[in-house]
C-alpha cells in the first residue's frame, strides 16, 4: 500500500476561527496503476474544488493506494471494501478510484455514490483518454457534492445550511461517550433530515421486490393461509388487539432477520466515527423496516383481493358458523399478510448476505457523468 501525502486547505476567515475550523477528511482510495496516477494530482484539485465550495469546513484529502478488492468484482465489493477503509482510517466520506468499469442498469457510467455509505466510485478507464484530468476533476467533485447531498447544483441559502450543518456534523467529534440508546436517541433527534434523506436514497419501498426468495416464500405462505379453514376461524376469533400483535410481530421478525442475517449493522472503531455509524445503522433499520411495512401493504391487498374472489361465500360462512361479513374478510386478510409476512422472513434467511445488502442499499449516479465519454 502507498500513501501520498495528505493535502489540507483550512477554511478562508479574517479572525481567530480559522485556526478552529473542522476538518473534513475525505479518503481518496486509488488501485494501483492509472488509478494511482490521476489520485496524484488530483488530490490538490480536489481539495482546492472543494474549500472553495465549501469554505465553512477545513478540508484534508489522503490519497491511498489500495486496490481494496480482487478483480474481477462488483460494485457492492467495491462499496463495502471502501466503507471498511472509511472506517477503520477514521475518514468522514471516501472516494475511491477504480480500473473496473462501473454500471447502472446495464448502462456503462463514470461513477456512482452511496450517501448512506458515505462511499462514491469513479471509474478512471471510463474517463477517456482526452480531458483525462478535467473529467477526473468534474466527475469526483460531482460524486463528493451526492454524498454530501448537494448534486442539484443551485445555490438555494436553505440547501446550502444543510450541507453546511451536514459538514459540520461529519467533522465534529462527539462530545461525550454516553453509550446505547441515549446516544442513539440524541444522534436521531439532532439528523432527522439527513436521516430522510439517507433512508430515501435507499429506495425502502423496492426491497421486497429485490429478494425473490423472501417474495416468493411470502405469496406461497399467503396462498397456503388462504385456503385454509382453521386460519378463517382464527382470524375470526383473534379480534383486532391480538390481529395487531401478530402483524407487528411479523413485520419485526422479518426486519430482525434481514439486519441480523446479512450482518448489516456496523460498529464504531472509534469515538470519530460513531455518529456516522449510528446514523448509518438507524438509516439502514428503517430501510429494512420501510421496506418490509410496504411488502406487508401489498401481501394485504392481495390477500383482501384473493379472499374476495376465491373464497366462496357460503363455505367461508360455514366455516365460520355465521354469515360471513365484509369485516370478516378484512380480518381474514390481515391475519394472511402477517402469516404471509412470517413467510417472508424465512424466505429471507436463505438469500445471501450480497443479495440482502444489494437489496437495501442503491447508489446514485453523478448526474453529469451517467454516460461514459465517447472517446
Amino acid at each position: 500500500m502507498t500513501c501520498f501525502p495528505a493535502v489540507t486547505l483550512l477554511a478562508p476567515s479574517g479572525d481567530a476561527t480559522e485556526a478552529t475550523a473542522p476538518v473534513v477528511v475525505l479518503g481518496l482510495v486509488a488501485a494501483p496503476g492509472a488509478p494511482a496516477d490521476v489520485a496524484g494530482w488530483l488530490a490538490g484539485a480536489l481539495t482546492r474544488d472543494l474549500s472553495a465550495r465549501h469554505p465553512e469546513v477545513s478540508w484534508e484529502v489522503r490519497p491511498v493506494v489500495d486496490g481494496l478488492v480482487q478483480p474481477p468484482a462488483d460494485d457492492d465489493e467495491l462499496v463495502d471494501a471502501a466503507r471498511r477503509r472509511l472506517l477503520s482510517e477514521d475518514w468522514d466520506l471516501v472516494l475511491s478510484l477504480t480500473d473496473v468499469p462501473l454500471e447502472l442498469s446495464r448502462r456503462p457510467v463514470v461513477g456512482h455514490a452511496s450517501p448512506v455509505h458515505g462511499v462514491a466510485l469513479l471509474s478512471v478507464p471510463a474517463l477517456g483518454a482526452v480531458g483525462l484530468r478535467r473529467r477526473a476533476l468534474e466527475a469526483a467533485t460531482g460524486l463528493v457534492h451526492t454524498l454530501l447531498g448537494d448534486d442539484d447544483g443551485d445555490d438555494d441559502p436553505d440547501d446550502r445550511a444543510a450541507v453546511g450543518r451536514r459538514l459540520r456534523e461529519l467533522a465534529t467529534d462527539p462530545a461525550d461517550s454516553t453509550e446505547g440508546v441515549r446516544f442513539a436517541a440524541r444522534v436521531l433527534s439532532g439528523n432527522l433530515r439527513l436521516l430522510g434523506g439517507m433512508v430515501r436514497a435507499n429506495r425502502p419501498w423496492r426491497l421486497a421486490v429485490r429478494l425473490s426468495r423472501a417474495l416468493t416464500a411470502a405469496i406461497a405462505a399467503g396462498v397456503f393461509a388462504l385456503v385454509t379453514p382453521d386460519i378463517w376461524r382464527l382470524a375470526d376469533n383473534f379480534g383486532w388487539l391480538r390481529l395487531t400483535g401478530v402483524a407487528v410481530g411479523s413485520v419485526v421478525a422479518t426486519a430482525v432477520t434481514l439486519v441480523v442475517g446479512a450482518e448489516l449493522s456496523e460498529r464504531a472503531h472509534s469515538r470519530r466515527v460513531r455518529k456516522q455509524v449510528a446514523l448509518f445503522n438507524l438509516a439502514t433499520a428503517a430501510t429494512v423496516f420501510i421496506g418490509v411495512l410496504t411488502l406487508y401493504a401489498v401481501l394485504f391487498l392481495l390477500a383482501l383481493a384473493g379472499s374476495l374472489l376465491l373464497v366462496v361465500p357460503s363455505l367461508f360462512a360455514d366455516g365460520l358458523g355465521h354469515p360471513a361479513q365484509a369485516s370478516d374478510y378484512l380480518e381474514l386478510a390481515w391475519l394472511i399478510s402477517s402469516l404471509a409476512t412470517v413467510g417472508g422472513a424465512l424466505g429471507a434467511g436463505l438469500e445471501s448476505d450480497d443479495a440482502v445488502r444489494q437489496a437495501a442499499y442503491s447508489y446514485r449516479p453523478d448526474r453529469a457523468a451517467l454516460d461514459a465519454p465517447p472517446d
